[in-house]
């Protein structure tokens, strides 16, 4: 693989035929909104994968010359790529798994933004038009499939994680994998790939075929977490609250590993919903486990959420350390559990259309300097409305880390400032400093990392 700019011409994958005449003049005028310039953004980064810096600025700069056209042929539609990273193709031919990725990245931008977004028929403003909307993406994806038991289990956790901890998410992986469980991540390195790595070997020692690695992504976040090679399905929703709900409605089970900000996101949207009084009966195996380098991590993930959102929260998941085969057993028998319960309500194996998720947690939250400083972070609230702002804080800190129009308002005006009740700020510093001292905020570069907030207490 070459790292020199390549300038060429493709034919996109079968999962992208054919789009209209208005679709393709959306795509090519830049002035009519911002379609075109997200395509090329997020195409860049597919185009960018196996490169693990997660500077979305310093890609985008680096190839600010980068385009992407999308031209109607009589055959169908063809790419012109200027410019693309060297690294995507292999004696000038593009790399087939990349070649895949970068349509399904044209597919789900311009099917959201011409089926859903200017269709005045969809609602995005309440939860059920949010919910349609995060069904339709994934239906026109292909990754929702009738006729199939339940096996999908969703792994979280960071980017930027040490070898050991890497290396236990692959034997993670291998042992779900050798009980015929399929994987999906945020579709990046680290703690997203690594499942996948050990399932791929997994599956072929049991002989299965067609082993799916569905990795879920979001215009703000593809360029600091390009997608791993593994991916054969990639889904690329509008924002990262509808990436949050499409894991947790498509996925049968999770698992979280060791990670920072992001991971913690996950993990307090997950208990957010997972406390709604209306989702009791509805099983979700949750497993956070790591290698026994890992468990300090664990016990301050723990130590926070007894603190934030008691021990209710708590029964929701189980710790396990050091343990992959117990930890792929305990999935095992989870989704198990939610295939009998599926039955007995008569809801659809592949969309989990019976978890209750409240507004609060679906309409978009904007990381603003003013909206992260009106957080209110009081053990006094109710429980979903704590994990709900607790959540839109560490979306925040993602945001200011690694998202490029997050990064440059940190530039321009500074940290953002978070406040709230003592204890819980005590216990949120703790967990941060850890967060930074592991170097579990961004990838490690040798250089020292300036937080992007500011505890007032």
């Amino acid at each position: 693989m070459s790292s020199a700019a390549v300038s060429t011409r493709i034919y996109p994958a079968g999962m992208l035929y054919t789009l209209s005449r208005q679709e393709v003049e959306r795509l090519q005028d830049v002035s009519r909104g911002d379609l075109a310039e997200l395509v090329r953004r997020c195409s860049l980064a597919v185009l960018n994968s196996g490169n693990e810096s997660d500077d979305a600025e310093a890609l985008l700069e680096q190839y600010r010359d980068f385009e992407i056209d999308v031209e109607q042929v009589n055959r169908g539609l063809r790419l012109e790529l200027s410019n693309a990273p060297g690294s995507a193709f292999v004696d000038g031919r593009i790399i087939e798994g990349i070649r895949e990725q970068l349509s399904s990245v044209i597919r789900d931008l311009v099917y959201f933004d011409s089926e859903i977004k200017n269709d005045p028929n969809h609602v995005l403003d309440n939860g059920t038009g949010i919910t349609g909307a995060v069904f339709e993406v994934l239906r026109n994806a292909g990754v929702l499939i009738p006729e199939v038991d339940p096996d999908l289990v969703v792994c979280w956790g960071g980017h930027s994680i040490a070898r050991n901890e890497y290396e236990y998410t692959k034997l993670c992986g291998y042992e779900m994998g050798l009980r015929h469980l399929n994987i999906i991540t945020g579709c990046g390195p680290g703690a997203m790939k690594g499942p996948m790595k050990g399932a791929t070997i997994a599956h072929s020692k049991q002989r299965k075929k067609n082993g799916r690695y569905i990795g879920i992504s979001e215009p703000g976040i593809i360029a600091a977490e390009s997608p791993n090679p593994i991916v054969n399905d990639l889904v690329i929703l509008p924002d990262i609250e509808k990436r949050l709900e499409a894991f947790v409605r498509l996925g049968h089970g999770i698992v979280v590993f060791a990670g920072g900000a992001g991971t913690a996101e996950e993990i307090l949207y997950l208990l957010g919903i997972l406390l709604n009084p209306a989702n009791d009966g509805i099983p979700f195996p949750v497993v956070l486990t790591g290698p026994k380098e890992a468990a300090s991590y664990f016990e301050q993930i723990d130590q926070f959420i007894r603190l934030t959102l008691g021990e209710k929260a708590c029964e929701r998941y189980r710790i396990i350390i050091d343990n992959p085969e117990k930890v792929a057993k305990y999935m095992s028998r989870g989704v198990k559990h939610v295939r009998q319960y599926r039955v007995e309500t008569n809801d659809a194996f592949y969309f989990n259309w019976l978890l209750d998720i409240d507004e609060s947690f679906q309409i978009p939250f904007d990381p603003t300097h003013e909206n992260m400083r009106a957080l209110q972070l009081s053990r006094d609230l109710p429980l979903y409305e704590l994990a709900c702002n607790l959540r839109k804080l560490f979306s925040g800190i993602v945001a200011g880390n690694v998202k490029p129009e997050g990064v440059k308002a940190i530039r321009e005006r500074g940290p953002f400032e978070i406040s709230g009740d003592a204890e819980l700020m005590a216990s949120l510093d703790d967990l941060l400093g850890a967060f930074v001292r592991d170097h579990r905020m961004k990838l490690p570069s040798g250089t020292a990392y300036e937080p992007c907030y500011r505890l007032v207490r």
